[in-house]
Formats: C-alpha cells, structure tokens, sequence
C-alpha cells in the first residue's frame, strides 16, 4: 500500500517538511497533515501587493502574516489536538486557529509564525461553522477540555476520521490509490454516551481566577479571587473557577459542589497553593468513580492533593463530603515538589478504604489514587473488544501474547483467558504492582508483568519471554522508540496489535514498520490490514486508534 513513486516523488517535493518529519518532534509530526501540495504550491506564489523583485537565487516571495496583524480566515477543517485549519481570505496561506471550527468565518490575531504556516487567537465570528449546535456547558467556550461541543456529534466525528486518513497518507506514506485502501480504513466508532463518561477528573486549586474578558472586574477580594477549577488554555497559573463537569458522573459533581461551597470559608484556615511564590496547601483535587463489584452501583473516591501532611484542616471537608452515600474513599496525597503533579510522595487514607474497584470485560479491577485505567470505562469495553477481535486467539491456549506499555495490565490480563501465557512491560513500578495485583484478584496466573523502561531496551530484551504469537503495543503519545521499532522487526511476530492515542505518532510507527526506514538501511516486514478509529472522548480532540499488522 505504499505510495507509488510518482506520488511520493510530488509530495516530497511540494512539501519538504515531509523529509524532515522523521526528525522532527511529535508536535511537529501532528501538524504535518494540516498542509497539502496544493497549499505548498499556493504559498510559493509571489504576494501581489510584495513589489520586492526576486533575483535568480532568492525563494519566490509568498504571504506571510505579521505578528499581531488581524485577518479575516475561513475555517476549513480540523486538525490534529482540535485547532481549526484555515486560511487567509484571496490568499490560501494556511492559519491554525484554536477555537475555529468547520465553515466558521472569522477574524483571529496572528500570535506566532512558523515557516509555512502561522497560529492565531479567534477573537470573533463574522459567521457561524457548519453543523453548529448550542453547547450546553457555560465554560464551553473557555474551558480547554471540551472544544468541540458547540459542533455537532456526527461532525466530530467526521473531522476525527478526517484526521485519521491525511495523517495516514501524509505521514504514513499510504496511498489512497490503493484499491486496498478504504477497506482497511474503517470508518471511526462513536461514542454511544456522549456526556458523564469520564471516571477520573483532576481539578486545580488557584490563587488566581481566570475569568474571560467580558466578566473582568474592575477591584476583586483577594479571597473570592481563589479558585477551584480547570487551568484556563496557555495558563499554568491561572484556573477557570468551576462549579460542575458535563464529562464527569453526577455524583463526582456533587462532590465539587460540597468542596466549593466550603473550602473557602476562612474559619478553616485553607488556602490554594500558589506555583509562583510556593506558599499555600491546597494543589489538586482529584476525582474517581468506579463500580461496586457487588451491586453495580457508582462508588467514589476523592483525593485532596496537599503541599504537606495535616490531615486536621482536612477535617471539615472530610465530614461534608463522607456524608455523600457514594463517596467510599477520601485520598490525602502529600507533594512537597514545586511541580504541578498529581502523584504524592506520601498517600494516606482518610475515610473508608484505599481503593476502589471497576468491572471491565467481565474482571474487576482495584484503583488506587494513582493507578493508571482507561478514563471512560464503557468506550474501553469496545475498544478491548477490538483489539480482542484483532488479537484472533484461537483460544485453545496455546499463544503467547508481548503486551508492551501493558500500565496496570487491563489489555493483557482481558486476552490471558484465551492465551497460554500473557508477558507484559511497563516502565511505572506502580502500575506493575497495580497489574500483578490485578491479576491475583481475578484469579489470572498466566500472566508476568514486569517493570522496564521499552525506550531503552538492550540488545538482551527478548531473552526472558519466548517468541510472541502477537504483540500487543499500546504506548503513549510520543509513540515506539526506534530501538522498540527494530526489535520489532527482528522479532517478527505474525501479528501486531498497535493501539494509539495519537494518530501522528501511530502513521509515523506504522510506516516504519510497514515501509522500513530507508536512511537507516531498516526494512518494513509488516502489512497493515486494519485501522480503526475509536471515539473514545467525545467533544475533545482526542482519537484512539486500533491497528492490525501482519507480517509480509
């Protein structure tokens, strides 16, 4: 399915940033699509109002925004981490603007440039996008989690597929000339619960408010100045104060409320920890829903992120939100670090029990405050289903399955019922830990997970397990390491199954393994059969994608 040579011979010329994708970064790498031939070609024509003469060895003079200039753009699709791509009006130079959205016409201020394209800042709509639908959250339109919800589901998905398929060719260096090509492309699968899928939430306390333009005001109270929220886009200091989550289940929602309504009662002496001067104790909150193995029923747990370990100022919020029936552990995480982390140095347990327990594909699973587990539990049941119907186990037990950046063990220990036996790696202790522990619980003994770093694997790595029948790889959003890649074709496993949570690094890691690297004398071995785009986070960026590869 690679591209033939003609076509690989007109994209390489039109758009050399493809020849330096390989050393590029993975942001880089995410944006490459957003630009095609036709564009490239555009761009390279002379500016009609640039009198400046080009002699014989200067580049042909093209448009080129200046910083702060403001400019009409017209929308025409999404790329990857939800920016709009558009273009300046009589002109195709390319814009990516955050907040623009298909058909949308606008005005956005340039606020930094790039060698072929530029960003901007939406600052109106002159006209609405395609498909455009009410958001039904209030901070929808400041919030930087949910950018997408005033565009219609169906055209998120759309966008999302969209997606998929250009960084597939511009990256992957598969042709859609394929007569193979579509039907290895499966179209995306939505999300049948579009709102409340998230069981885990992270919100910040902030001794700065970020409040939009139209709510400034003029003298505020320092104390009502304090918020408890999401980091506003591009601030590392600033939180968007809010009071409930359209992502998060409704009992977490009430959680948020019952801290809200008290945390800034001064009689309790609590205050936001401030990442400038050092100083305060409240860092995060953070929220988890899981299932009671028993009755089903939505079990939470709240875990308060302190800069240090007293427990007594604690104590009147520990009493308020313990009276709420779901609420079954409260979490005290201690990070004395600067830094913005979640993970404590110390964790201790202040109400009820120390973990909580979900149901995914039939196992239970424990998650503690700082496991590792797919964040919409109900979308992970199809995307299990997936790579299970990828996988093809024969299940007579006779396989050997590699799950590599295997986290807590959910994929491996799902596919170790069907398999002889099941080897995973994972560079977090605790989630290694998480996964043997997972695997006890749910009476699973052919399954080894060990702690190893797969970036920076040894000519040994492949000694201690035999030779996989499939390899399971499910790494994060940089992708597989070159020494993974070449492993991978030394091994020559019959099947791979590659699950992403970025579609650039993904096309990049299947043309390695498909195409081979040529500058590198490394030959591909591998033919993708399948790739499925999975919604896994609607109203969000975000695409999952599940690949089958089998060896040539």
């Amino acid at each position: 399915m690679r591209a033939h040579s003609l076509r690989h011979l007109t994209v390489a010329t039109t758009c050399p940033w493809l020849l330096k994708r390989r050393s590029s970064s993975c942001v880089a790498a995410s944006l490459s699509f957003t630009q095609h031939p036709e564009q490239e070609q555009e761009q390279s024509k002379p500016n009609k109002t640039n009198n400046n003469s080009n002699d014989g060895n200067s580049k042909p003079n093209s448009y080129f925004p200046k910083r702060g200039q403001e400019l009409e753009l017209v929308c025409e699709s999404l790329a990857f981490k939800g920016k709009g791509v558009c273009k300046v009006a009589d002109t195709g130079f390319v814009v990516l603007c955050d907040r623009a959205l298909p058909g949308e016409k606008l005005i956005g201020r340039i606020t930094r440039k790039k060698d072929n394209y530029a960003e901007a800042t939406k600052l109106k709509t002159i006209s609405p996008h395609l498909d455009s639908v009410d958001a039904p959250c209030e901070y929808a339109s400041y919030c930087g989690g949910c950018k997408t919800q005033n565009l219609s589901y169906e055209a998120q998905l759309r966008a999302k597929e969209q997606q998929v398929h250009e960084l597939i060719i511009h990256v992957g260096k598969f042709s859609d000339k394929d007569p193979e090509f579509f039907s290895i492309m499966k179209p995306i699968v939505p999300c049948d619960i579009q709102f409340h899928y998230r069981n885990k939430m992270e919100f910040s306390f902030g001794s700065k408010t970020w409040l939009p333009k139209e709510s400034f005001q003029e003298k505020e109270d320092r104390k009502e100045n304090y918020a408890l929220g999401l980091h506003a886009p591009g601030f590392f200091d600033k939180v968007l104060n809010v009071e409930k989550c359209l992502l998060q289940s409704e009992p977490a929602d009430r959680v948020l409320a019952a801290v809200q309504d008290n945390w800034r009662d001064p009689q309790l002496g609590l205050s936001p920890y401030d990442v400038h001067s050092h100083v305060g104790y409240l860092k995060h909150l953070m929220l988890r829903t899981g299932r009671d193995v028993k009755t089903g029923l939505p079990e939470l747990m709240v875990n308060f992120v302190t800069s240090s370990y007293k427990p007594e100022l604690l104590e009147p919020l520990v009493e308020k939100i313990s009276s709420i029936p779901e609420v079954v552990s409260i979490m005290n995480n201690v990070n004395t670090s600067v830094g913005n982390t979640s993970v404590g140095e110390e964790e201790h347990t202040l109400y009820g029990k120390s973990t909580i327990t979900e149901i995914l594909k039939g196992l239970t699973f424990e998650i503690s405050a700082n496991s590792f587990f797919q964040t919409n539990t109900h979308q992970a049941e199809v995307l299990y289903k997936l790579i299970e119907d990828c996988a093809g186990l024969r299940g007579d037990g006779s396989e050997i399955v590699l799950d590599l950046f295997c986290g807590t063990g959910t994929i491996g220990l799902t596919l170790a019922r069907r398999a002889k036996h099941v080897y995973g790696y994972e560079v977090v202790p605790q989630a290694v830990s998480d996964a043997r522990r997972n695997a006890k619980l749910n009476g699973i003994s052919n399954a080894t997970f060990v702690q190893g770093d797969l970036n920076k694997i040894s000519e040994n790595f492949g000694n201690d397990f035999p030779k996989p029948d499939i390899v399971i790889s499910d790494p994060n959003r940089p992708g597989m390491h070159m020494k993974l890649i070449k492993f991978l074709l030394k091994l020559k496993a019959p099947r791979i199954v590659y699950v992403s949570c970025n579609p650039a690094t993904c096309a990049r890691d299947l043309d390695y393994l498909c195409h081979g690297v040529i500058e590198k004398n490394i030959e591909g071995c591998y033919k993708l059969k399948s790739l499925q785009p999975v919604d896994m986070f609607p109203h969000t960026p975000h695409i999952e994608c599940v690949c089958l590869l089998e060896l040539s």
